[in-house]
């Protein structure tokens, strides 16, 4: 497939200018959600060569027993490659690939490969959210100049995207839960493989899935994020905490350090666009984290339509506890054995860098799988406007919540030939927990901070 699909049903053409925001769709385009397309917006029919199936509802839960925090087992076990994607056969599949994987492959010749399986659309979101998407749908507008959204609550915003803003706001947006811990691990590869992995404790608190709630009441609040380093021990106890505001062009992300050696709680002023991550050996900007998140306000967004991509999903193996953290990581890139492909429909959603602005990146492309608005895979550019980065997020079903989440997000750095992979768990005694309480807002507070930053 070599050239993007039209829009389905709507138009583009609409000018994302500074004077106001844009309409929510009707009445009667909402009612495709109940048609047509899946309650999120994709399209529920298979593709004409049968390669892609209709969606039936995903994976509705968990299996009987599963316990949230434990180690997910795998309910594609049983599924054999169909075929394997090397250099040696590239060309056959070009047109169903993104250039970044075409740079994976012409820059690792040798080891790169994508084992592709039957296509699963596991995809699926708990009735609740997709009641409220609906209700987002003729009711969520972008705000003034696109740089937050207005009127949504607890579900996707736009399910019938009509521009590239809309679109990413559906990524940021997503459903991941609503309060989650998990510990787990980040390593920056060198070119050789050698790692030091650095282990975090997460806590997040998603205020804009928080039932019972609803716009009014976000205070301009999307989530609360804290951190907390485990190892190595020069590290330990250094902490971080992140108010996400919706609009950060209106009112700028907040976010504060602890540093233990300091024992001193501190503003982070510059925790933001193309910052580089603390731990990350220079190899993540901070809006690289999660494929992309935070303000979008320094591109100009285009939504340039669908496309049938390999993209990395159903990815249970690559987690799993019998696999450790030296059989996954090796030299360029992870091990390809442990990693699943399918061919599935993205949205494609470009960002350029407007005149004046200033960031590392000059150009990324977005990847957006269409049963979730879970970014897959991105593309950064340099100045020179050559492609750098590329960033892959290897999805799961989170089935006990249900919603798609990504069990590794790895980072390659093609000019350097490194790379970073994060939330590796293998090695942990479980995976990310959705099943705890959420604290009150006063948990995340900076004068908390402190208190869990002890060594």
């Amino acid at each position: 497939m070599r050239t993007l699909r039209p829009l389905i049903g709507l138009t583009v053409a609409l000018a994302l200018g500074n004077t106001g925001a844009l309409a929510a769709v009707t009445a009667e385009q909402a009612a495709r959600l109940h048609a047509d397309l899946t309650p999120l917006g994709a399209e529920k029919a298979g593709n004409a060569a049968g390669t892609i199936p209709s969606w039936t509802g995903g994976i509705t839960q968990a299996p009987a027993g599963y316990q949230s925090g434990r180690h997910r087992s795998d309910p594609f076990a049983a599924d054999k490659p169909l075929f394997t994607i090397t250099k040696a056969n590239l060309e056959q599949y070009k047109a169903n690939l993104t250039p970044g994987e075409i740079a994976l492959f012409n820059t690792y010749p040798d080891s790169f490969q994508m084992p592709v399986y039957p296509s699963r659309r596991s995809g699926s979101a708990p009735q609740w959210v997709y009641d409220n998407t609906l209700k987002n749908a003729t009711s969520a507008k972008l705000a003034q100049g696109g740089y937050g959204f207005v009127d949504a609550f607890g579900g996707i915003p736009f399910a019938l995207p009509q521009s590239g803003l809309e679109a990413l706001w559906n990524h940021i947006a997503r459903y991941r839960g609503s309060y989650l811990t998990h510990r787990s691990s980040e390593a920056a590869v060198q070119r050789d493989g050698s790692f030091t992995p650095v282990t975090t404790q997460y806590d997040v608190l998603f205020r804009y899935y928080q039932q019972g709630g609803n716009f009014s009441a976000l205070n301009n609040t999307l989530f609360y994020y804290q951190t907390v380093v485990k190892a190595p021990a020069r590290l330990a106890g250094t902490a971080s905490l992140v108010r996400e505001t919706l609009d950060q062009v209106k009112e700028p992300r907040q976010a504060w350090s602890y540093n233990p050696g300091q024992r001193r709680v501190r503003r982070a002023p510059l925790f933001a666009y193309d910052t580089p991550g603390s731990t990350t050996d220079g190899l993540r900007t901070i809006d690289d984290q999660d494929m992309f998140n935070g303000a979008p306000d320094r591109f100009d967004w285009t939504l340039v339509g669908k496309k049938e991509i390999y993209i990395p999903y159903n990815n249970y193996r690559i987690s799993s506890p019998e696999v450790k953290y030296k059989e996954l990581i090796g030299p360029g890139h992870i091990t390809p054995r442990y990693t699943r492909y399918e061919l599935h429909r993205v949205w494609v959603v470009e960002g350029k860098l407007k005149p004046g602005a200033r960031h590392l990146y000059s150009r990324r492309t977005l990847y957006l799988d269409e049963d979730s608005w879970s970014a897959a895979a991105t593309e950064q550019y340099d100045s020179r406007g050559e492609l750098w980065r590329v960033s892959m997020a290897y999805l799961t079903n989170t089935y006990e919540l249900p919603a798609i989440g990504s069990a590794l997000d790895v980072f390659h750095d093609l000019q350097s030939r490194r790379y970073m992979v994060q939330w590796l768990d293998n090695e942990e005694a479980g995976t990310a927990d959705f099943s705890q309480p959420a604290p009150d807002e006063e948990y995340f507070s900076p004068a908390s901070l402190r208190a869990r930053g002890v060594r």
